[in-house]
């Protein structure tokens, strides 16, 4: 699966591959991946690369990883729609890591910023959260 002489680095092939894995249903939501020595043997690479590709996948906000819970899929999270209304305006970043405590927001994953034509402004997971414009 990894090809040397691609030119792209082998974390970054095998990210790409467990990406599509995990996007074709191959690993389902809340589903635990493979061991890192599992997934070394599986790709036929080293711990570095492995860990390397999941801290891309973490970062991207596909997988979760805890100490004593394992790597596993993010769990799908229920949508939230939001009614758009005239003059909103609507901004996404990276929330600050108290911004992604209080939502609750994985690795990776941004942060919808709301902000009304009163001046009221919110923010919402990027992820689930649907803007609908009338």
């Amino acid at each position: 699966m990894i090809d040397p002489g691609s030119g792209v680095p082998a974390w970054r092939q095998m990210a790409d591959d467990l990406r599509q894995r995990i996007l074709r249903g191959e690993f389902a939501p809340g589903q635990r991946l493979p061991s890192e020595p599992d997934l070394g043997h599986e790709y036929g690479v080293g711990r570095t690369t492995v860990r390397r590709a999941v801290a891309a996948l973490r970062a991207e906000g596909l997988i979760v990883v805890q100490h004593g819970w394992g790597t596993r899929v993010r769990p799908a999270s229920e949508t939230q729609e939001i009614a758009g209304e005239s003059g909103m305006v609507v901004s996404c970043r990276m929330p600050t890591p108290e911004e992604r405590a209080t939502l609750g927001l994985a690795d990776g994953v941004p942060m919808l910023v709301i902000s009304t034509p009163d001046g009221f402004q919110d923010a919402y997971p990027g992820d689930v959260t649907h803007l609908r414009i009338p």
